[in-house]
């Protein structure tokens, strides 16, 4: 029989850390807390098992759940000595999601619940403390009201907005007990003005209200956005935790705060965090309030007159300082902590993996190996490679002249130019516009999330560190200003006032969450070097991987970019990226317009030294490493003018008819150019193309070989084999001129011809082909077009929506296919190998820098990937992770 609910409570629990998939992660953490004796509210999980049997059962229950939901509320009643919805022993409960992989504010919460118009008395009796009730009871029904019933919180935010301003009061913590009735009346009201119906007042419809709610919230907008941009299946459903209430609001001897045992911006060994006294979880995170810093030290630092925890609270800071520390080397990671403090007693309410920028992560990981807490390899895996990405932002000239409008909360590295917005939808449709925003807002919420992806960076009025604007940019690697309180936004106007002056949407500002400045304009940035720390774990993940990394480059600025980021050579030169500028494409012209052979190679010759001087200069700078050249791949249409006053321009220089020119690109005109004249199939045509491109390549090799002493053995790379013929074709025309270059230059070359695997029928004949083929490169960028019968240019219009609904998981231009076009990349692999023993293979598609791909390539035994210079230390970690995984 399925068990649906699991408790934990007064040092014992059911589950266990490794129960997480179970449990979610949050579940499975208090019951391990539980467990470690620490004090943690008892209370119970429902599992992630149960959201999945409410999804594919209509939003229903499965049998069972009420009553071991029942059971449970007996066993945390005998673990209190209180009673769920008794007013003489007052049992009140906090309802919160959980699932496997963090979503912060993502999903749903309901604190405070079991009041109603009795209990809130009896809460007010018990406590001695009317107002702490009545703040409680207002609480509660704004945030039920929100979460199960469907109305909306600002509704509630300008009742209460309206009668502080009517009593004359600035903060929530001025009203006092009967203000605090009086706006229950009105929230009540409110309730029944707006769904005809009063506000719940039985516990236990409360209670399934709330859980069905968190559930529910599994499917919401934001949640799903989450998912998709976190690659979270939705099949893991949520947990949702229930459990008994301890009270931050209850009183200046009580707080509410959450903590890093190391800083999440920087990695820093030091605690960081915030709360706020006399106040709950909802105000620390939603910024309503700024909260005070923890340790005397960060107060110090950021210049605040405010006490900190450690000062105002020492009994509760040392405890609470004590745990970090014991959690921290439990769980061998930097742990992300919500706490209580109610009337001078600590207790945790959460912890979890903190997420962290990649600087941090790099940082802790690190660190933590010098410590001995985790070893070099786990080292390496603790980074998630995509998130080195955010090492590459631009940082700000510290030569810039900065016109400084505002100062807020450092809250997520990095450095942002772009348009003022001021709503996520406008932030979404500028992006898709090519614009580039900064997302301007009072406060983030979770309904945000879509346009904090699309924007460049993000600005909040209010807010502190650990703000959902802060945890959300910091997870994107999106540099994020918070709390910046001197500026103020108007959204009806859409306006940012600012010093005295105002900035309306579409003007240019500048963020720095490095140093939480706020620049009125754009302002030069300068690119990131990366050292240290980040060097550490590269080294490291270098000593363990075994396939090498490449680079796709054909420009000199490119190829040097790729071995400042450690590339160990050129996967992919793109011959035909070095024909469109100036003369060149002058040159390609002529040659695409000759009538004849002879007019052709005439053309030709005028190209060849321009195209010898890119591979001399492309072989000294990766001084020995191999580089995969490319011969030409595009159709010869796509060099020739399209609208007619470009033809009429081209024709002029030219001196030709602007009809001749019409009519030849006409005649090459083709209704599917991706499988058209390309590839090898223009080097059948035209074989002295490629062997124009040959001698390049060759008398290259020989030049840079006398300047740099070292010899070039450069790899040629045939595209778009589909026939064994056509590779043996053109490569006795490679060999020929090959041979009287040599013999030219007196010179021995040492190069390899092989061919890239772009077509099914290649990796069906790759047994066949690599009888002349040295090597294998998977071009999978084609072979996923042309395995899928889908054109990459034209698939957007429908990948998403098939994503969507559940048809395809990711798009398999992003990650590779493993089914389909991996099973392709596998044959082709083993037949190939079969044939040729240590037959070379790599792959040289956009999936070269994609992890998970990278990760199948590992399986299959490829002896290289290559990718785009900034995706190069992307490739080597995960390189790293994925020969770790295989062992």
């Amino acid at each position: 029989m399925t068990k649906w609910v699991f408790t934990f409570g007064d040092g014992r629990a059911e589950g266990r850390a490794g129960d997480r998939n179970l449990l979610g992660g949050k579940g499975a953490n208090l019951a391990e807390m539980c467990s470690l004796g620490l004090p943690v509210p008892p209370g119970f999980t429902i599992t992630t098992e149960a959201c999945n049997w409410f999804y594919a059962n209509g939003r229903a229950y499965p049998d069972g759940l009420r009553e071991e939901v029942s059971a449970a509320l007996a066993h945390l009643a005998a673990l209190t000595g209180r009673r769920f919805g008794d007013p003489e022993r007052l049992l009140l409960v906090s309802v919160r999601s959980g699932a496997r992989a963090s979503m912060p504010g993502m999903m749903d919460t309901v604190l405070n619940l079991g009041l109603n118009d009795v209990t809130v008395e009896a809460l007010a009796k018990e406590s001695g403390d009317a107002r702490f009730a009545y703040d409680s009871y207002r609480r509660f029904i704004q945030m039920y009201s929100d979460v199960v019933l469907g109305l909306d919180h600002e509704v509630f935010e300008e009742i209460l907005g309206d009668r502080k301003a009517a009593l004359g009061f600035e903060v929530d913590t001025e009203l006092s007990a009967d203000d605090w009735r009086g706006i229950v009346q009105l929230y009540k009201a409110k309730v029944e003005e707006e769904l005809d119906r009063p506000f719940p007042q039985q516990p236990e419809e409360q209670l399934w209200g709330a859980i069905g709610a968190v559930f529910s919230s599994w499917m919401n907008h934001r949640a799903i956005t989450y998912r998709r941009l976190h690659d979270i299946p939705e099949s893991w459903g949520t947990a949702v935790n229930v459990q008994a209430m301890v009270f931050g609001n209850m009183g200046d001897s009580s707080a509410t705060g959450v903590a890093f045992t190391r800083n999440p911006s920087t990695g820093e060994r030091a605690l960081y965090g915030e709360f706020l006294v006399n106040a709950q979880g909802e105000d620390v995170v939603a910024g309503i309030r700024t909260p005070q810093n923890i340790t005397e030290a960060a107060r110090i630092a950021a210049g605040s007159d405010r006490p900190s925890l450690e000062k105002l609270m020492p009994e509760a800071f040392a405890a609470f300082v004590s745990i970090c520390g014991a959690l921290e080397k439990h769980y061998r990671d930097m742990q992300d902590i919500e706490f209580t403090i109610e009337r001078g007693k600590l207790w945790m309410l959460q912890t979890r993996s903190g997420k962290r920028t990649a600087k941090a992560a790099l940082k802790i990981a690190v660190e933590m190996a010098a410590e001995g807490l985790i070893a070099r390899e786990e080292a390496v895996t603790r980074i998630d490679p995509l998130s080195l990405d955010q090492l590459l932002h631009p940082t700000i000239d510290p030569k810039a002249k900065r016109d400084v409008i505002g100062v807020g909360l450092p809250a997520s590295p990095g450095a942002a130019t772009g348009e003022i917005v001021f709503s996520s939808d406008v932030a979404e449709d500028m992006k898709a516009q090519g614009r580039k925003v900064i997302l301007v807002r009072v406060e983030t919420s979770p309904e945000d999330i879509h346009g904090m992806h699309a924007a460049e960076g993000i600005l909040t009025t209010r807010g502190g560190m650990t703000s959902h604007a802060a945890v959300v940019a910091r997870g994107m690697g999106k540099p994020c200003v918070s709390g910046c309180g001197s500026l103020r936004v108007d959204y009806k106007t859409g306006t940012l006032i600012a010093l005295g002056r105002t900035f309306s949407k579409g003007d240019i500002i500048t963020i720095d969450g490095a140093t939480g400045q706020v620049l009125a304009g754009a302002t030069p940035m300068l690119q990131p070097e990366l050292s240290g720390d980040f060097a550490a774990i590269m080294e490291w993940a270098d000593g363990i991987r075994r396939m090498k990394v490449r680079a796709n480059a054909e420009t000199p600025a490119d190829a040097r970019m790729a071995r400042s980021f450690g590339a160990e050579g050129i996967g992919l030169c793109r011959t035909e990226h070095m024909f469109f500028d100036g003369e060149r494409i002058v040159a390609m012209r002529e040659m695409i317009l000759a009538d004849t052979e002879a007019d052709r190679r005439a053309a030709l010759a005028k190209l060849l030294p321009m195209q010898r001087s890119d591979f001399v200069e492309l072989f000294e700078i990766m001084a020995g490493l191999p580089v995969t050249i490319r011969l030409l791949d595009p159709p010869l249409h796509e060099f020739l003018p399209k609208t007619e006053e470009e033809v009429a321009e081209v024709a002029a220089s030219l001196n030709v008819s602007a009809e001749k020119l019409r009519q030849r690109t006409e005649a090459l005109h083709e209704f599917n150019p991706m499988l058209g004249h390309r590839g090898v199939r223009l080097a059948v045509s035209y074989p002295e193309i490629a062997e124009m491109q040959a001698r390049a390549v060759f008398e290259a090799a020989v030049e840079a070989g006398k300047r740099t002493g070292a010899p070039v053995a450069p790899e040629i790379m045939v595209p778009l084999v589909g026939l064994v013929k056509e590779l043996d074709f053109v490569r006795a025309r490679i060999d020929a001129v090959a041979k009287a270059v040599m013999a030219e230059s007196g010179a021995t070359i040492d190069y390899i011809v092989g061919t890239m695997i772009e077509l099914p029928r290649a990796a069906i004949m790759a047994d066949v082909i690599a009888g002349s083929a040295e090597f294998f490169s998977f071009g999978t960028n084609d072979l996923t077009q042309t395995t899928f019968g889908i054109s990459r240019d034209d698939a957007a219009s429908f990948l998403e929506t098939y994503r969507q609904r559940g048809v395809v998981e990711q798009d398999p231009f992003v990650s590779l296919d493993i089914e389909g076009v991996g099973e392709l990349v596998k044959m082709a692999s083993v037949k190939g190998r079969t044939a040729r023993n240590g037959l070379k293979l790599g792959i040289c598609g956009e999936h070269g820098g994609d992890p998970a791909s990278i990760r199948f390539c590992e399986t299959v035994g490829l002896d290289y990937v290559s990718c785009s210079p900034f995706r190069v230390p992307i490739a080597r970690l995960a390189a790293a992770q994925a020969s770790i995984r295989g062992k």
